[in-house]
């Protein structure tokens, strides 16, 4: 018979072997997280709270933020989007090429977001290989939303894709084989099945999704123009304003988008816990 210690490996460490990993941790989260995100928010209110809204109210800083807002909702309605029907396609279907399909959805992680803001402009640049026929047409992306719209979804697009195939491969199609011999059309199997039993995860990889595209910055840094209070999102508004020395007012709209990190960081531990609840539930029934 096994002894619980033997079940537990961790638990023949010496005491002092755990302090010290333990002490790690906390010393390099306190290093580099809890030091750095105190120093935003204390920097942001020390010439006051009127300082601070008035930074953050500013029109330009508050184009810059319905910027993100808005760019960051696109991305995840069309993240949302590709990543189920990314995941349906390797999960569901045997085709020449899976690997490779998987391999591309990976590719955004290993490329750098500088680099692929670089291949937009060479795409869609006036002197870019679709330049003239945009030009012609009266068609402009980039220096506009729909430049920072193509390089944001190309960073964030494996998020929600990367959650799901990993969940709807674990859970098989024995149930949705079962509908279809009942009669159920393809759309009520998706409605019915398979949605409720992914909804935690896909929502999962929207949040991880939303925090990427408003923390964005190497790819709309190259594709925006930084043009003032039209294609500034929030953090390249930051940049400018400290590069001006305006300290107060970068900081002030730090500190607000490292709230909204943070609400993202509360509303991503809800989901994992409701996950494992999910997960349990489905464990214990029968």
């Amino acid at each position: 018979m096994n002894s619980p210690v033997a079940d537990k490996p961790h638990l023949t460490e010496p005491a002092w072997v755990r302090r010290i990993l333990i002490g790690i941790v906390l010393g390099f989260l306190g290093l580099f997280l809890f030091l750095p995100l105190t120093v935003v928010f204390v920097e942001a209110f020390r010439a006051g709270l009127g300082v601070w809204w008035a930074a953050v109210s500013d029109p330009v800083a508050w184009h810059a933020i319905r910027l993100s807002v808005t760019v960051t909702i696109l991305c995840v309605v069309l993240n949302g989007l590709f990543g189920l029907c990314a995941a349906w396609a390797i999960t569901r279907f045997r085709f020449v090429g899976k690997g490779f399909l998987i391999s591309l959805i990976d590719l955004p992680f290993a490329v750098s977001p500088v680099i692929s803001g670089l291949i937009f402009v060479l795409l869609f640049g006036a002197q870019g290989v679709m330049g003239d026929w945009l030009s012609d047409r009266d068609i402009q992306i980039i220096f506009a939303l729909p430049g920072i719209l193509l390089a944001t979804l190309f960073v964030t697009f494996p998020f929600v894709a990367r959650e799901l195939i990993p969940l709807m491969e674990a859970q098989g199609t024995e149930e949705e084989e079962a509908a279809r011999v009942l009669g159920a059309s393809g759309w009520t199997i998706f409605r019915r099945i398979t949605l409720p039993a992914i909804r935690w995860g896909l929502l999962y990889g929207c949040i991880l999704c939303s925090a990427r595209a408003l923390g964005e910055f190497g790819a709309v840094s190259v594709v925006s123009g930084h043009i003032r209070g039209q294609t500034n999102t929030l953090p390249l508004h930051i940049e400018i304003l400290y590069n001006e020395y305006q300290f107060a007012a970068s900081f002030a709209c730090a500190s607000l988008l490292s709230l909204l990190a943070l609400l993202t960081l509360v509303a991503k531990r809800f989901v994992e816990w409701r996950m494992n609840q999910h997960q349990s539930h489905l464990k214990t029934t029968p």
